[in-house]
């Protein structure tokens, strides 16, 4: 066998040299793949596209590069290289052939020439061999960012070779932009002046012609804000009588939640927190109030409009029970008086009162009790008083609190990519409800009853949910849901537009038939 291999070798090298000339061998089509890729410590498999058959070839060469002889078969004498000793298997019916536990060093071009009743069939093929992905994960410079104010990058790292790196945001694919930079090759982002669009999750997502890996997300905090002050004055009425309760909130958008100040005349009240609440009121509380919120995050702060409050003094008032009635809630208002009160008479939106099943009248009419307040008794209440020498009288505008229901969106169901979309959340409740916007259970926006996108894109396609909540109720509505569709499909004539065309055609086709039968009577 020592003499074996070098004469096998001079027959291959013959065989190639007659496979040249045209006489004697025919050129056969190649019948190698046109190229394979695998991994490292992998299995992979050369077939060829020769049928099976019992008869054995006359000869057989694999090598590599050819350079490297890795089986030579003669006449079912095989002779394999000393670097595939244990690392292959040769397929006697086809001439395939297979290579196992491979290496990087394993990359190559791979040829086969066979000789069968005569006639030479060559192939010829690539093998590329790549580490697998592995090990994949990302470092940022920072995940605590102020919006509009701040930049990060974000580093990926894997093992492997061939690497190819995509970023996701979410489930959508991190694109260059202005703001957005993909550097060394796609591994590094870099954000530019970050909204809070950008908090994440970001994973990279690394790949090669075997293998593919991702990193675990990476979430970074936006703070924003605040912005979309207001203050809500409740009861909502300017004045109000010396002795009343009034309770002023003030909402606004910010990450993390604002601090606020409250001022009266501009000067700084000691109240901290979110709502003002002035007890008792007297004349001298009079002015106009406005709060002010602060993020510590952002060091931006945003001032509401004043809100001016007038307290008057007289000898009589109607205090209520609660400034604040939620509806289904009881309710009590009480006129009170200086001095001797003989007589008390109550008028409603300017006609005398007349109590329903849900109103009691005590204490000699001082007390007027709402078993169960609700919408319909919002209105002016009006307690005349009198004595032998003098009358007076008190006003309360009550305001039911009740809601939120029948939320409801207004807006389209299909829409072009790149379109403007705008989708309207109503709700009843009073105060105004205060909405919350969700896309495919993300909360997406606060504080606005109006979602406005100018350029949507695939990606807003969903089911959008308004969330409403009334903050003196404390009630939260049933989530209301709008499915929207983006589409790249220009639209049609809609279904209003071709019953306008039929309505169209009917009414010239019976002015023509009118017409003609007018000519007829007339003749």
């Amino acid at each position: 066998m020592a003499l074996l291999l070098p004469l096998l070798l001079v027959f291959v090298a013959f065989a190639t040299l007659c496979y040249s000339s045209p006489a004697g061998f025919t050129e056969g089509a190649g019948v190698l793949p046109d190229g394979l890729n695998a991994a490292v410590g992998e299995t992979v498999m050369f077939n060829t596209t020769l049928t099976p058959t019992e008869k054995p070839f006359q000869s057989v060469n694999w090598n590599v590069n050819f350079s490297t002889t890795i089986i030579v078969v003669i006449n079912s004498e095989e002779s394999i290289g000393p670097e595939y000793e244990g690392r292959i298997t040769f397929f006697t019916s086809t001439a395939s052939l297979e290579l196992r536990s491979l290496t990087l060093g394993d990359t190559g071009e791979y040829s086969v020439n066979i000789v069968q009743d005569g006639k030479i069939q060559h192939g010829r093929t690539i093998l590329v061999i790549y580490e697998k992905v592995s090990n994949v994960s990302v470092t940022s410079s920072s995940t605590d960012l102020v919006e509009f104010n701040g930049s990060v990058s974000l580093s990926c790292s894997a093992s492997g070779s061939s690497l190819s790196f995509l970023w996701l945001n979410g489930s959508s694919e991190v694109t260059a932009s202005d703001r957005v930079q993909l550097t060394d090759g796609g591994s590094s982002l870099t954000i530019i002046n970050v909204t809070r669009s950008d908090q994440g999750p970001f994973r990279c997502h690394v790949s090669n012609p075997v293998s593919t890996g991702t990193s675990d997300p990476v979430n970074l905090s936006i703070s924003y804000g605040p912005e979309n002050i207001n203050l809500i004055l409740s009861p909502s009425q300017g004045y109000f009588a010396v002795g009343s309760d009034i309770s002023l909130t003030c909402s606004v958008g910010s990450r993390p939640p604002a601090q606020f100040k409250w001022f009266l005349n501009g000067d700084q009240l000691p109240d901290p927190g979110s709502e003002l609440r002035l007890m008792n009121v007297n004349m001298s509380q009079s002015g106009n109030y406005s709060c002010q919120a602060f993020n510590s995050k952002t060091l931006r702060s945003q001032t509401s409009q004043p809100s001016d409050i007038t307290v008057l003094g007289k000898s009589s008032s109607v205090k209520p029970s609660t400034n604040l009635p939620i509806e289904g809630t009881s309710v009590s208002l009480t006129c009170e008086a200086s001095g001797s009160v003989f007589t008390r008479n109550w008028m409603k939106d300017g006609s005398d009162l007349t109590p329903t099943d849900n109103m009691i009248l005590s204490d000699n009419n001082r007390v007027l009790t709402f078993n169960t307040v609700n919408r319909k008794d919002n209105g002016e209440y009006f307690c005349q008083i009198s004595n032998p020498v003098s009358s007076d009288g008190a006003k309360y505008v009550m305001t039911v609190n009740y809601g939120p229901e029948n939320v409801e969106i207004k807006g389209p169901n299909k829409i072009n990519i790149k379109g403007t979309l705008k989708l309207t959340c109503s709700a009843e409740s009073t105060p105004t409800a205060r909405f919350t916007w969700f896309l495919n259970g993300t909360e997406i926006l606060t504080n606005s009853a109006e979602y406005i996108k100018e350029e949507v894109e695939f990606s807003d396609s969903g089911n959008y949910t308004c969330q409403a909540w009334n903050n003196i109720t404390e009630r939260t509505s049933s989530s209301v849901v709008h499915g929207l569709t983006v589409t790249d499909q220009p639209s049609g004539c809609a279904a209003g537009c071709i019953a306008g065309i039929v309505i169209a055609c009917c009414v010239i086709f019976a002015a023509a038939v009118g017409g003609g039968y007018y000519i007829y009577k007339k003749k």
